[in-house]
């Protein structure tokens, strides 16, 4: 019996995250605002978790309804097949979101799911009592214009949460966002790729894995690994399946700076723990004094936006200078995030194209400009 499941987007990201969802093989793909649907077996859960680069977490949904009265939530509730996933000694928990909705009491919605669900297993394992010894299951009861959708959280922690990132500077870019503008861009794992604002190195180090074809998931663990319906063969065939799938002949020629040498300390280290320090070359240097090397190159990268007190003149002046830099060769693709609204002002230049994205909860644009392909070898 196919299962249906859910991988959750940041705003902006959906077109890529279906287009992954595609590449796994996964079958009845639907698209809508923040999110990707599915459907699969219990090695797809593994599967997705493991390698979707760009999604939140991946939910299996258990069902959807009406409600606009408590005694509705219940009723509807009540109703699904908690059984078949959680078993007599699983722990769970309620989490939850109202969206103009006439139940909008968030709290009080988790209390009756989570009533309604205990309600169900005592009809299936024939107790008044669980111990709730076993495995973790996050429950989230979704409320938006009084259709609730109910699912289950596969993942755990979010995905954007690799494992090699112990440590992160201020602001920095999620994962799944830097690897999204690594596959929106032009670049391939045979062309240069530059990031001059590298901070703790997420872009060159996420653009390293998607040429070796690391799987983004390898290194952590998720909730759904200590699931009895799963079963702890699945996640181990798919770890060695993952491992098995790198490609380490591939070397990429891809490079990293930033003025601040603790950051590039820390790109380093991230770069060792991803297993790509051999793809990348990290320096400190200050953005103004990059040159490009070689040719038909890509820029990707996320510069600061000037958003603190006294920084806004020294990011303006950053941006013309990239801008003026990029004038000098051509050959050269620029892609870079911003919420900076009178950046192509300053970048001298139109961009080809432009996508809204958020960056944790800044609105942002990534600005695409495209430079000539590479002559065919």
């Amino acid at each position: 019996m196919s299962i249906e499941l859910i991988a959750s987007t940041t705003f902006g990201l959906e077109s890529v995250v279906k287009r992954e969802c595609q590449a796994l093989g996964f079958q009845n793909i639907h698209v809508s605002d923040g999110k990707v649907e599915f459907t699969g077996n219990e090695k797809d859960i593994v599967t997705a978790n493991l390698w979707l680069r760009c999604a939140g977490r991946v939910w299996v949904r258990m069902g959807s309804f009406t409600a606009v009265t408590f005694t509705e939530l219940f009723d509807g509730t009540k109703a699904l097949p908690w059984g078949d996933w959680i078993p007599q000694d699983g722990k769970f928990t309620v989490v939850g979101k109202s969206v103009k909705s006439t139940l909008f009491s968030v709290p009080d919605c988790q209390a009756i799911v989570k009533k309604a669900v205990v309600e169900k297993l005592k009809e299936k394992y024939k107790t008044d009592w669980f111990d709730e010894t076993g495995a973790s299951y996050t429950i989230q009861v979704g409320i938006l214009k009084d259709v609730v959708t109910l699912a289950i959280d596969t993942s755990g922690s979010g995905l954007h949460m690799r494992g090699y990132r112990a440590n992160a500077l201020d602001a920095p870019l999620k994962e799944s966002i830097a690897s999204a503008m690594v596959q929106l861009s032009y670049w391939r794992k045979d062309r240069i790729l530059l990031d001059p604002f590298c901070g703790s190195g997420t872009i060159p180090i996420e653009a390293a894995m998607l040429a070796r074809n690391i799987a983004p998931g390898l290194q952590r663990k998720f909730a759904s690994e200590e699931w009895e319906r799963i079963g702890k063969e699945l996640w181990k065939k798919g770890r060695a399946e993952a491992y098995q799938a790198i490609d380490y002949d591939v070397t990429p020629e891809i490079y990293g700076s930033d003025i601040d040498p603790a950051a590039i300390a820390l790109a380093k280290e991230n770069a060792e723990k991803a297993g790509v320090d051999d793809c990348i070359t990290f320096e400190v240097k200050p953005s103004q004094e990059i040159t490009l090397p070689g040719k038909y190159g890509v820029i990707i990268t996320n510069p600061p936006y000037g958003e603190r007190i006294g920084e806004l003149k020294d990011v303006e002046e950053m941006y013309r200078t990239l801008g003026a830099t990029m004038k000098e060769d051509t050959t050269w693709s620029t892609y870079l995030i911003t919420s900076m609204e009178y950046f192509e002002t300053l970048f001298g230049r139109k961009a080809d194209k432009k996508r809204k994205l958020f960056n944790g909860r800044i609105k942002t644009d990534y600005y695409q400009f495209e430079g000539p392909k590479p002559p065919r070898s």
